[in-house]
């Protein structure tokens, strides 16, 4: 059987992320009887393992000066001398755990799984694994051996968050075992993006569109039914890359992280890198032609239409109102 399993913990000014949350999800699919560990990294992260504490049984904390800016190569060093070797750890399939996990699980010598959906339980070593390929039109059901470990990236959003605080865990100081984190790179500065017009992280709705907007003209049906619904005009990748709406719009890893308290994904194909960017617990309305698209998938309404002809009905419905 598999050894213990942790869940790396991101945080952001003091704050656990969501992801937080979901991974608690995450390990009881592997293993429901299974203890819910939990590591934290940085500089001054007490209240990050004590706000922790209460959903995962034990919190492993390093806490170093060095640490104050997240740097995967430090960071792979401290955990090769803390983590069990054969342990199962979890990480955000964000950018930073895409920096951190590849090297890690070769340190490790265990297996490194990316981007992982769900999971289908152990079967003796063996961990099955759910991913997804082609922007989500394939499952692609991965049997990883994980008697000598196992280091996985979980997606944002693919587990509902447990948030039971059933656990009351403790916090174990893990600082001095870390070892020498000398390291060849170093923090320079962070470089914060230029705020545009709206600020869309702090909007309740979003009205978000993607390609099938299809002409820049188009975008003004959006606008019409952001106006009528009180809400603010985001989007995907593709319309920044176009160069339709200004990068400040854009929901993505690439570019903002929102918690609105309605999602409407109009045209939207809802690949992770988009879906990446939501949190929280939003209601998602899923508008596409496309009945195959994975934003169908993390739905909770599914329209199947084309967007061109079904956002000027629903602004005329709500202007009748």
């Amino acid at each position: 059987m598999a050894g213990q399993i942790f869940a790396y913990i991101g945080y952001k000014d003091g704050v656990p992320d969501d992801s937080a949350l979901e991974m608690v999800a995450a390990v009881k699919k592997i293993d429901a009887d299974a203890p819910v560990n939990a590591i934290v990294v940085g500089s001054g992260v007490d209240a990050v393992c004590n706000a922790v504490a209460s959903y995962y049984q034990e919190v492993w904390k390093i806490d170093s000066d060095a640490l104050a800016y997240p740097n995967a190569e430090m960071i792979r060093k401290a955990l090769v001398n803390i983590l069990p070797q054969d342990c199962i750890l979890l990480v955000p399939n964000d950018t930073f755990g895409m920096d951190l996990s590849p090297g890690l699980s070769i340190k490790m010598d265990s297996p490194f799984v990316p981007d992982a959906v769900d999971f289908e339980g152990l079967d003796g070593d063996t961990l099955k694994i759910v991913r997804q390929e082609y922007g989500g039109a394939v499952s692609t059901h991965v049997n990883c051996d994980v008697s000598a470990g196992a280091v996985i990236n979980v997606r944002a959003g693919s587990f509902q968050a447990d948030e039971s605080k059933a656990a009351s865990g403790s916090v174990v100081d893990k600082s001095g075992e870390t070892g020498d984190m000398a390291a060849g790179r170093r923090f320079l500065e962070v470089v914060e993006a230029e705020v545009g017009d709206v600020d869309i992280t702090k909007e309740d709705v979003l009205v978000s569109i993607g390609r099938g907007i299809e002409d820049e003209d188009n975008i003004e049906i959006a606008d019409d039914l952001a106006e009528a619904m009180g809400a603010v005009v985001s989007c995907s990748r593709p319309i920044v890359d176009a160069k339709w709406l200004e990068k400040s719009r854009q929901v993505g890893t690439s570019g903002q992280t929102v918690k609105p308290k309605v999602y409407m994904a109009c045209g939207i194909s809802g690949s992770f890198q988009h879906l990446g960017g939501l949190k929280g617990n939003p209601f998602v309305v899923a508008i596409n032609k496309n009945t195959k698209a994975p934003i169908f998938q993390v739905a909770d309404v599914g329209i199947e239409a084309d967007i061109l002809d079904f956002l000027p009905e629903l602004t005329d419905a709500i202007n009748e109102q």
